[in-house]
């Protein structure tokens, strides 16, 4: 018996031409372990979204801490098959004062935040957010809109659960920074 022929990753120069192309213009795609990947965000995606983000950058321009942004794309240099949009990223001052205008943002975020589309597994949803933690995050969220509930990791590897009577908290990413759960699914 002859084994399946081994599925070939793409590169980020791949990936590059791929998303420049006019008919993916209008489109969201990451590249996880040398696989193109489509992002396909929902209204109550979006909704979570524009909760956190609203919380997080008033935050931040108020204490005049770093950069947050949605869907930009994050990658390091010596990754060659790896290209990420979190749903919402932060960088403190300290490690980036400038946006980056064209392109990519060439490390991680401090803090990553992902929800959970109709189309993700959680298993994938674990694997960025290790994949954060090993290249530089110091803090992720994952959210899951269907069990109200958020995982956070940090660097030191800790993991909590929390749920609707829960709090997020920025830790030593954003000190003072703090959200009740069951605000990330108002609508």
């Amino acid at each position: 018996m002859v084994a399946p022929p081994l599925t070939r990753r793409m590169t980020i120069d791949e990936f590059e031409r791929m998303i420049a192309l006019y008919a993916n213009t209008d489109r969201s795609f990451e590249l996880i372990d040398g696989e193109m990947v489509e992002k396909m965000p929902t209204e109550q995606h979006g909704s979570i979204i524009a909760n956190l983000l609203t919380q997080l950058v008033l935050f931040v321009k108020q204490h005049k801490l770093g950069i947050v942004t949605t869907d930009a794309r994050h990658r390091v240099a010596e990754d060659k098959h790896n290209d990420f949009r979190p749903d919402i990223s932060y960088i403190s001052f300290a490690r980036k004062n400038e946006v980056v205008r064209k392109g990519v943002v060439p490390l991680m975020p401090d803090l990553a935040v992902e929800v959970k589309s109709p189309d993700d597994s959680a298993v994938l949803m674990r694997k960025k957010a290790a994949y954060y933690i090993e290249n530089g995050s110091k803090l992720v969220w994952l959210i899951y809109p269907l069990k109200r509930t958020v995982e956070v990791y940090t660097a030191d590897g800790d993991l909590r659960i929390l749920d609707d009577d829960g709090t997020l908290d920025g830790a030593d990413v954003l000190p003072g920074f703090t959200m009740p759960v069951r605000e990330l699914f108002e609508v």
